[in-house]
């Protein structure tokens, strides 16, 4: 039977709540050739028992029972000895792998000639569920040659010396006989070893393990006697040195990183006992006379000689003192940059009001996209601006780091700068689709365009299940003037944002591009997001919320679609998914935020109730719903009674079907698009923008351009269109109707 590639080491003491996930997330990985040993360290609770389902069920898991609790350190060793993996990875109970991270690590092995040690990176999984990326990632970039000895690197002992961020060669641990001791702090004496005496290192920039953040029951915030192990450990380390003289050079960087780790845990809350830091600054003086390396550099930085000198004094009175100089340190930093903050926003609230006194200009300022990147319904008007009135000048709100977003003959402005309030208070055209951030109240003279995002198929504003009404009656009051696609979207927005302001029924601006695009167009935005030539792209876009989660598995899909397919994800996730296959374009600089690079860069939406909906309709390409979270998000928010343009999935098999063979864009699917356009994309016909800037600035009442006929526009294709092979009507899975329909929407579709 031949080896695993991996062997993954998991010791399990008192995580019962943790145990699941962290097996599973072993188990789940889409790369299968490892086994997991699970070493249940005497644990009081259950554990052992979830150890044992889990082995029950899935033959690469081999259990370990110990019969007393023995500790982080032995309870790895336990399981090394049973290890046969090429390389061995360890991955404490109440952790977790990210998805994907396993194939990512044996890929990176494979690329660098199978190194002694890879070194990959971890986040931080926070109570709420946020993950916080490592502050120092910038120290595994891939560039450069690998692998590499410890020397080209000494920047990676500034890491957190943990065991879980590697994967160690096991034939080199058997070769240099590395093992976990006893106590607290037992990574030390182990990781450091090991990285400096490796003849090859590697390292992989991507996250592969989240580190939970527990409240309790962490070892190393629980206070006790434990954490006096750390003298020895560091003692183990510096003996280590002292059998290879070769690594003679590693012991000044190792002092200064002993120093600093000692400084931690005597400051850190919550770790030493009540009375015990007189006791531990003594002997933390007495590891530090034994082990100063002559000469050795000072410490970098005025904070790091300070913590030098403490732990060198032993002094109480002057940790105390440091302690309280860092205090008030800190405290007239941020009461300096507090002052700091109100004067500037107070002399930018004076400067606003001095322009507002002003008399306008002719200017039309514009944001959008969310970030504020340059595109969607806001991009396509500035650019009909500048062609149907061009006197007047343009400006996009935009960041620094999306300036390149916004054209040449566009002004960009920083958000929030001094000019932007300016532009502000005395442009005479204000447009966005998402609010400017501060609120706005169009001044005499002064129109703001508030352009609504595609279809709304859940329930906004007052039709919200527990609206915050101030709110919502104060962004509606906001607006001069709204423009709607159709009349379900009036309809929607003068009853969930009653206000004074004017709604104009035109179409949708950001449409005009999919009638005017040709196939150089769609290649160019398949090209900047990365779709490989001939695949299949489908658009996972699904609405934004916050609860409850998307709950499709794009890696089953993935799997059952072959490489014919790639899907493009608006769920951000970054370096989960397998490259090539699935692809993340939920960033917000663009082309990834414009909707319309989106939506002419992929073949077929995939969504649960998207306002993209309306785009595709308009482009005549494929949609298919998620059945499951269409239904929860009715639960929860409610959505409008809307039919879907093309078919309903219930489960990943029937979508992975509706995709493979074709039948999501079969004759059925047609009707129903062409049904949809009639009645929800009225007048996106090429001309949605021009038509507005001559009603709103040029001010032409009569003259407008006519509308072309549904049936009569002609979008531009799809790069590579899923092959119908066509199918009944009924053979179209159909959608739930909704549970609460829109008070007066029927009566007005009739009118």
């Amino acid at each position: 039977m031949p080896l695993p590639r991996f062997s993954v080491i998991v010791p399990a003491y008192q995580v019962q709540a943790y145990l699941h996930s962290c097996l599973e997330s072993v188990l789940g990985q889409s790369y299968t050739d490892l086994e997991l040993i699970a070493v249940d360290d005497g644990s009081p609770d259950r554990c052992g028992a979830i150890i044992d389902e889990f082995a029950a069920r899935d033959p690469r898991v081999r259990p370990v029972h110990l019969e007393r609790n023995t500790g982080l350190g032995p309870a790895r060793n336990a399981g090394m000895e049973q290890a046969s993996g090429d390389y061995l990875i360890f991955l404490d109970g109440d952790d977790a792998l990210t998805p994907h991270a396993l194939r990512a690590v044996a890929e990176r092995l494979e690329r660098t000639g199978d190194p002694d040690v890879l070194v990959y990176d971890y986040a931080r999984l926070h109570l709420d569920g946020t993950t916080v990326r490592n502050r120092l990632a910038a120290e595994l970039r891939e560039d450069g040659p690998a692998p590499f000895r410890p020397d080209d690197r000494p920047g990676l002992l500034n890491l957190l010396m943990v065991v879980w961020n590697k994967a160690y060669r096991r034939a080199y641990l058997e070769r240099r006989e590395l093992r976990f001791p006893p106590g607290c702090y037992e990574d030390t004496p182990f990781t450091y070893p090991a990285l400096l005496a490796a003849d090859s290192l590697a390292t992989l920039d991507r996250v592969c393990v989240h580190y939970r953040q527990r409240r309790h029951g962490n070892i190393l915030g629980t206070p006790g006697p434990q954490h006096f192990d750390v003298f020895a450990q560091y003692d183990r380390v510096f003996a280590f040195l002292d059998t290879r003289p070769e690594l003679a050079h590693w012991r000044g960087p190792l002092f200064h990183r002993m120093t600093d780790h000692c400084f931690t845990v005597l400051s850190r809350a919550g770790r030493l006992p009540p009375r015990a830091h007189r006791e531990f600054l003594r002997r933390a003086r007495d590891l530090h006379r034994r082990h100063r390396a002559l000469p050795c550099p000072p410490p970098a930085g005025l904070r790091a000689r300070g913590r030098h000198l403490v732990i060198r004094s032993g002094s109480p009175r002057l940790w105390h003192a440091l302690r309280l100089a860092l205090l008030t340190a800190r405290r007239a930093a941020r009461a300096a940059r507090a002052a700091g903050r109100a004067a500037r926003t107070g002399l930018l609230r004076l400067h606003f009001a001095v322009q507002r006194r002003l008399p306008l200009r002719d200017l039309a300022l514009f944001t959008g996209c969310g970030g504020g990147a340059y595109g969607g319904d806001p991009g396509a008007l500035e650019a009909a601006f500048r062609v149907w009135s061009p006197r007047t000048r343009t400006a996009w709100a935009a960041p620094r780091d999306l300036a390149d977003t916004v054209p040449a003959g566009t002004l960009r402005l920083t958000p929030y700068g001094a000019a932007w309030w300016a532009a502000l208070a005395r442009a005479r055209h204000l447009v966005t689709d998402t609010g400017f951030g501060v609120p706005v109240r169009p001044r005499p003279g002064q129109v703001l365009l508030h352009t609504l995002d595609g279809l709304p198929l859940t329930r906004e504003g007052l039709d919200a299940p527990r609206p915050d009404v101030s709110s919502v009656l104060a962004d509606a009051d906001a607006r001069n003037l709204c423009l709607s696609g159709d009349l379900h979207t009036t309809l929607v927005h003068e009853r969930g944002f009653p206000g004074r302001y004017t709604t104009l029924e035109f179409g949708r601006p950001r449409t005009d591009a999919y009638q005017r695009a040709t196939a150089a167009d769609v290649a160019r935005a398949r090209a900047a997001l990365g779709v490989p030539a001939g695949r299949t792209a489908v658009l996972y876009a699904p609405t934004a919320r916050q609860v409850p989660a998307p709950s499709l598995d794009l890696e089953d899909l993935a799997r059952r679609l072959g490489e014919g397919f790639v899907l493009l994800t608006t769920v951000a996730d970054p370096g989960t998914y397998p490259p090539g296959r699935v692809l993340d374009v939920s960033a917000t600089a663009a082309p990834l935020a414009d909707p319309t690079t989106l939506c002419l860069a992929s073949d077929v939406l995939l969504t649960d109730c998207s306002p993209l909906i309306a785009d595709f309709a308009s482009l005549d390409r494929p949609v298919i719903a998620w059945g499951p979270d269409r239904a929860a998000l009715d639960a929860v928010r409610g959505l409008y009674p809307v039919p879907v343009p093309g078919a309903v999935a219930g489960d990943v098999a029937e979508l992975a079907r509706l995709l493979a063979t074709g039948a999501c864009d079969g004759p059925a699917a047609a009707e129903l698009r062409a049904a949809f356009r009639e009645r929800h994309c009225p007048y996106d016909d090429g001309r949605v923008a021009e038509r507005v800037v001559r009603r709103v600035v040029l001010g032409e009442r009569s003259g407008l351009p006519a509308v072309t006929a549904p049936a009569e526009r002609r979008p531009v294709p799809a790069a590579a269109p899923v092959t119908a092979l066509g199918s009944a009507p009924a053979a179209l899975p159909a959608a739930r109707p909704a549970a609460r329909p829109a008070a007066g929407y029927g009566l007005a579709e009739q009118r």
